[in-house]
């Protein structure tokens, strides 16, 4: 079923949005060599509950971390852990926040250091092709709208789009209907209303779109073992506008000229 929220519901769905930007913008200050994927972990977990929140992903399933941490070749669903982070790396973030009841999603995908042109152009590329799904993602349209967009933009670039995981509908839950895949064709799929909140967020392979799931059954890898990017904004499909409830603003203040 899919829900769609209330005027009062959208703005508890802003409040979470903006907690869980606001994390990243922290996280974002200590992404550097040398750092550990568990030291993030910790310092977006305090964050959270310093300012009211919980952290969703802690728990979930099992999962854990608060954050999951996506380093080079992990695509999505990485554990933290002891690994610090080297010259060279990427290492996309993906976490969830619940404030009063809502969540708020997002994802970013951090430089670390030196990194080689290839891999920052698969960054500036995926970062582009989620504002080009949020530009498909208007009230009217269908799902396929959204997924044809991300999959032309970054596949006429010469990527792999990963099909085995997908956006989804947000709300009281982290994960509602509908899914939102990053390919597909336009025309199908649910219809897009007025109070619906979906998290779109494509997950770009430099080689092929082929993934493995590690032992732990979490961490997926690109079978190539070729860097992988992921973005994603939590957004609001309102009465003739789309609305980003979440936003990269708070690590751009945190990067200063390193923000991509």
């Amino acid at each position: 079923m899919i829900y769609l929220k209330t005027a009062e519901e959208l703005l508890l769905m802003q409040e979470a949005a903006t907690l869980v930007s606001r994390t990243l913008g922290e996280v974002a200050k200590w992404v550097a060599p040398g750092v550990t994927t568990a030291k993030l972990d910790t310092i977006a977990r305090e964050f959270m509950t310093d300012n009211g929140g919980r952290p969703a992903c802690l728990g979930y399933m099992g999962f854990p971390g608060t954050l999951c941490i996506e380093v080079n070749d992990t695509v999505v669903h990485g554990f933290p852990s002891d690994y610090a982070l080297r010259d060279g790396d990427i290492v996309g973030i993906d976490t969830v926040v619940e404030l009063n009841g809502f969540n708020g999603d997002s994802a970013y995908t951090f430089a670390v250091g030196d990194v080689d042109p290839k891999t920052m152009q698969l960054l500036r590329d995926t970062k582009e092709a989620l504002y080009r799904g949020i530009e498909a993602a208007k009230e009217g349209a269908r799902i396929g709208n959204v997924s044809n967009a991300v999959q032309t933009y970054a596949e006429r670039r010469g990527y792999g789009v990963v099909r085995e995981m997908c956006g989804h509908g947000i709300g009281r839950s982290m994960h509602e209907a509908p899914e939102v895949p990053n390919f597909g064709r336009r025309g199908i799929g649910p219809i897009l209303k007025a109070g619906m909140c979906i998290c779109i967020e494509p997950m770009i392979n430099l080689g092929s779109k082929n993934v493995t799931i590690g032992a732990d059954g979490w961490t997926c890898k690109t079978k190539d073992h070729k860097p992988s990017a992921h973005y994603e904004h939590t957004l609001a499909i309102m009465p003739g506008e789309t609305r980003i409830l979440t936003t990269f603003d708070y690590i751009k203040d945190a990067l200063g000229d390193r923000f991509i």
